[in-house]
């Protein structure tokens, strides 16, 4: 019986998460993708046939690279595309963190794209930010006031480095809300020093913090530990998290809300 191909989509989910692997690591063997994703040489070299073609990444003999500014940029968008549901619910309950007359902070996580779409029916805030993005979202005419950290520009769309984290220092947010790359048993990690360095500053620059992450972050590493999640006074999940993960989250005495994918709801508990 010939096997099923998948859809399309799924296709194309896991070419997106390829390209992620890829831009993460630099520079990967072509076997070495190849088990990490359970699939045949012969469907992992027409993956990156595909993402070459799109100019995303450099195929090499028995490797692939990463382009260092065309595809972060390309990532930037695929990472927007990612998860977008999930997103939409996490966002959806964190704008409930945020009242009327606040200073606030995001940084420049997409999954808090629609966040920002979403502040800008709140009155009279001060939003903090170093994504560009972002400020572009909140920032029009009779909108929230921006403040935009400056700092070096990458092609993440934002900025970091000593400036940045200078700016940041003479800020006091009432709340800041703040993704993470991967969060493993309690510990946040990303894969660049700065933008690490960044987030664990936002961390002292808030009266009260609030992580938000999508099920696709957990049981996951990178490069550079920051945090640990116990140092938030409140996690906001997805209700598809990895169980053992959420429950590591309230062992260490997090309190953690879980956004119903399927209709913007939330099932709490400590």
């Amino acid at each position: 019986m010939p096997r099923t191909r998948p859809p399309d989509a799924a296709v194309e989910q896991r070419r997106q998460e390829i390209l992620r692997t890829v831009i993460e690591l630099g520079e990967v063997r072509i076997d070495d993708l190849t088990g990490r994703f359970g699939v045949s040489l012969m469907t992992m070299h027409r993956d990156l046939d595909d993402l070459a073609e799109r100019k995303l990444l450099r195929k090499l003999r028995g490797r692939v690279a990463a382009y260092p500014a065309l595809t972060m940029e390309t990532a930037k968008r695929f990472r927007e595309g990612l998860h977008r549901t999930e997103k939409e619910a996490l966002c959806a309950r964190a704008v409930r963190e945020v009242a009327a007359g606040q200073t606030v902070f995001l940084d420049d996580s997409t999954t808090l794209f629609p966040l920002a779409r979403r502040l800008v029916e709140v009155d009279e805030l001060t939003v903090v930010t170093n994504s560009l993005e972002i400020a572009r979202i909140v920032g029009e005419p009779g909108r929230a006031e921006v403040i935009l950290l400056g700092g070096r520009y990458t092609e993440f769309d934002s900025c970091i480095g000593p400036d940045a984290l200078a700016a940041l220092g003479r800020i006091r947010a009432d709340v800041a809300l703040v993704s993470a790359a991967a969060v493993a048993g309690g510990r946040l990690y990303h894969p660049v020093r700065e933008y690490a360095e960044l987030k664990e500053a936002a961390l002292a620059a808030a009266n009260r913090n609030v992580l938000v992450v999508d099920r696709s972050k957990f049981g996951r590493t990178a490069t550079y530990a920051y945090a640990e999640a116990g140092a938030y006074d409140l996690v906001i999940a997805d209700s598809q998290a990895p169980a053992d993960e959420v429950e590591a989250l309230r062992a260490i005495g997090n309190q953690v809300v879980l956004a119903d994918v399927g209709a913007e709801q939330e099932s709490s508990g400590v």
